[in-house]
């Protein structure tokens, strides 16, 4: 495949995340941080279930494109670093929930590629303490709005 058949491929996955109702399931991914199989559960059955499978299959599918060399893995990996964080966020609970749901193969493309980024678990830890920066800073702001109220 040439080049730019791959950033066409790549403009395209951009724009699906684009689209308002990925754009919406992104935000709310943002502030969504499961500790536990519990938590994603909740989630997965709960009022934001749309947004998680559609966050979360959207990243398995991209990278099942690379993977099946549809897409050049560098340029994927150049254009793109939302996936790390997303990872990063469902890294923990996945292992209970392939058990859970008897599917050792769950999201066995999105973790592929991750794991071929070079010094990947050292950029996933970096990632989850920057989430734990956010969060802290976004209850802090959060305390402070509702004191001045």
């Amino acid at each position: 495949m040439s080049k730019q058949e791959d950033a066409n491929l790549i403009l395209k996955l951009y724009d699906l995340r684009r689209e308002p109702v990925m754009r919406e399931a992104r935000n709310w991914f943002f502030s969504f941080n499961p500790t536990t199989t519990a938590e994603y559960m909740d989630a997965m059955m709960g009022e934001h279930s749309g947004h998680l499978r559609m966050v979360i299959s959207y990243w398995d599918m991209a990278a099942s494109l690379v993977n099946n060399g549809a897409i050049d893995e560098q340029m994927f990996n150049d254009a793109n670093g939302e996936q790390l964080f997303i990872f990063a966020k469902i890294e923990p609970v996945l292992e209970g929930l392939r058990q859970m749901w008897s599917q050792p193969d769950m999201l066995k493309h999105f973790e592929a590629i991750v794991r071929r980024v070079p010094d990947s678990t050292e950029k996933l830890a970096a990632i989850r303490e920057r989430i734990k920066m956010i969060q802290a800073t976004m209850a802090e702001r959060a305390k402070a709005q509702a004191a001045n109220a």
